[in-house]
């Protein structure tokens, strides 16, 4: 009883400095120690640790040349603080595999959540270093160059920090978990294959708005103070739900992968 009080406080307060550092709004606070105890109940203190590097590198990566980034971040749906929905968007698949393993624990599930992670740091990495690059990101719809911050473009940096930033969960998910190393490579390319997964869907999926007042074309449904006209994408697919949709199919066909060959 006293482990998991000591838990539930490590938690608590983790999710209280992320919010006084600002890399939390007081919903995206709340929402993370939701997802840091559904974690806690499936895998521990080791699943904590993994969702624990995600949450700080990517926070650091977030806040690195922010004053640069600035420049162009009127066209993302949101800032560097996260909300309750970029949270559960990059956290919600993994803590959904973690409260399967809760009820029906499985070594599978460990592999989805490492995967789920995995794809969520990569593409964070992706979007937070890519930004630095020195060339504009490519759109891959047309292989033409376009703004930096354009949802469905990618760089080289940005590409090379994926890979650094599924690999790292990989890693060390070997050594949390104890898995044998072939594991390890899978969860890497799946978690790599999850931030590709996001490019396509934020490329042919996400909505695009553009002001109807400063014609900027943008995530964000208002801009300059009114609605924003959308003019491409699907109806309420914005950046939240391609961010979780692709690490929990990328953490789903990992699992199916597994399942069919070793099941």
């Amino acid at each position: 009883m006293i482990e998991v009080l000591l838990v539930f406080m490590f938690i608590l307060v983790t999710c209280i400095v992320g919010y006084l550092l600002k890399f939390l709004t007081l919903s995206g606070a709340i929402s993370a120690l939701l997802v840091g105890l559904a974690v806690q109940a499936g895998f521990g203190v080791r699943g904590l640790f993994l969702l624990g590097v995600f949450f700080v590198t990517s926070s650091l990566w977030s806040k690195y040349k922010s004053s640069w980034k600035a420049m162009f971040e009127d066209k993302l749906a949101k800032g560097t603080t996260r909300d309750w929905r970029q949270v559960i968007a990059n956290g919600g698949a993994a803590s959904l595999l973690s409260l399967m393993n809760t009820f029906w624990p499985d070594p599978l599930w460990t592999i989805g959540f490492a995967v789920c992670l995995a794809s969520s740091n990569a593409d964070t990495w992706a979007s937070e270093i890519g930004s630095l690059s020195r060339k504009n990101p490519i759109y891959i719809r047309t292989f033409k160059r376009v703004e930096r911050g354009t949802s469905g473009a990618v760089s080289f940096l940005g590409t090379a920090a994926a890979a650094a930033g599924s690999m790292l969960i990989a890693f060390l998910s070997l050594v949390l978990f104890s898995l044998p190393w072939p594991v390890g490579i899978l969860i890497f390319l799946f978690g790599y294959f999850g931030n590709f997964i996001d490019t396509l869907m934020g490329a042919f999926y996400q909505q695009t708005f553009v002001c109807g007042k400063c014609g900027l074309e943008t995530e964000k449904r208002f801009h300059c103070g009114q609605s924003a006209i959308q003019i491409k994408g699907v109806a309420f697919v914005d950046n939240d739900l391609v961010n979780f949709l692709s690490g929990l199919i990328a953490g789903i066909l990992a699992i199916w992968i597994i399942y069919l060959f070793y099941g």
